[in-house]
């Protein structure tokens, strides 16, 4: 955490202060241009964006102040730390990061050199600024804000974070997008388990149907098999046709039993259609208690609907607040100027007043 400053575009001299508070400073690597960069962000607005150059120098102006002259943007920046041992260990970063970018340019350029036909050397390297901190800066004094002095120690520099309010949004858009994915899985469930549902329905009815011939045709093999009995009995007292009737009723015997095989497949088809009756019930069951889920899954949405609702109404007055107090803040640094510009005046005056004393 560091609070950042950048030279006066119109003095050359002066410090201007672009964060209103310490703000955390970070070093990032751009892995499309091959180039590594600091950045810092105040809010959403990015302050600080300058990128690496073997040509860079990170210059210690006091115990707690650092900066370096950025050619590419033609600016300096400025850092004030709230101790000497986070400056040390920024500068130390600064020069690790300043070695690789020279590594990268070098690779860079021997991948050229490699891959194109040689060609006539160009200038190398940045082209240095008139902003060079030996040009603009006075003495250790003069060069350090006061806005230094009275900061309390800051935790070491870390990678930037979103703002509370945007990790809350994201969390709760991805509650509400998962619930919504859990419904939809749920409601692909209940419409494959309805077309199981009715295809096992038909086929109940269609295995009613059946049960309701087939014990139709039990009793009319039953009602046979009596009356052949009977027929066997009559026939059997007549001794005249005992041959014929041995014969008939082997033959009687063998359908009895091919109508007694039949019976029993009869009963193990019954037997089946129960169990899938059984199955069907289950599924009946399956299909409500999804229901049910759905349901909950309806619910919860809508609840997880109206606090993301509160959610946007409490950043949206965060933002309104913050943006009124940007604008006093703003107000007042310039109202802050001013009083600073006549003090300067009123200094260059008395100086002016004493030489000629």
């Amino acid at each position: 955490m560091a609070h950042v400053f950048q030279i006066d575009p119109n003095t050359k001299k002066n410090w201007v202060p672009t964060s209103k508070h310490a703000v955390t400073v970070s070093y990032f690597y751009d892995s499309t241009r091959n180039v590594y960069r600091i950045i810092s962000l105040d809010g959403s607005k990015a302050i600080i964006n300058s990128t690496i150059t073997p040509n860079m120098t990170f210059t210690k102006t006091s115990q707690k102040f650092g900066q370096w002259a950025d050619s590419r943007a033609n600016t300096v920046y400025g850092l004030g730390f709230s101790s000497e041992h986070h400056l040390s260990k920024f500068a130390e970063k600064f020069q690790e990061f300043k070695e690789a970018a020279r590594l990268a340019k070098e690779k860079s350029q021997e991948k050229m050199e490699l891959t194109s036909t040689p060609s006539q050397e160009s200038a190398g390297g940045d082209l240095q600024s008139p902003l060079t901190p030996e040009s603009i800066n006075g003495t250790d004094d003069e060069r350090t804000p006061d806005v230094t002095q009275n900061s309390e120690p800051r935790a070491e520099p870390t990678q930037n974070a979103l703002p509370f309010s945007h990790s809350v949004m994201d969390r709760f858009f991805f509650f509400f997008y998962f619930s919504s994915a859990i419904s939809k899985h749920w409601e692909a469930e209940l419409a494959t388990l309805k077309g199981n549902n009715a295809k096992l329905t038909a086929a109940l009815l269609e295995s009613t149907a059946n049960v309701k011939q087939w014990k139709q045709q039990l009793a009319a093999y039953q009602e046979e098999a009596e009356r052949l009995h009977k027929r066997v009995t009559e026939l059997e007292c007549v001794s005249s046709q005992a041959n014929a009737v041995h014969t008939h009723k082997s033959e009687l015997n063998q359908t009895i039993q091919e109508l007694e095989e039949a019976l029993k497949e009869k009963e193990e088809e019954i037997e089946r259609l129960k169990q899938e009756i059984d199955n069907a019930r289950e599924l009946q069951e399956q299909r409500d208690s999804l229901t049910q889920k759905l349901q909950e899954v309806e619910i919860r949405n809508k609840d997880l609907e109206g606090q993301l609702s509160d959610l946007e109404q409490r950043l949206e007055k965060s933002q309104n607040e913050q943006e009124a107090f940007r604008n006093n803040l703003k107000t007042l640094l310039e109202i802050l100027d001013g009083k600073i510009f006549e003090l300067t005046e009123l200094r260059d005056n008395l100086a002016k007043l004493l030489e000629c004393s």
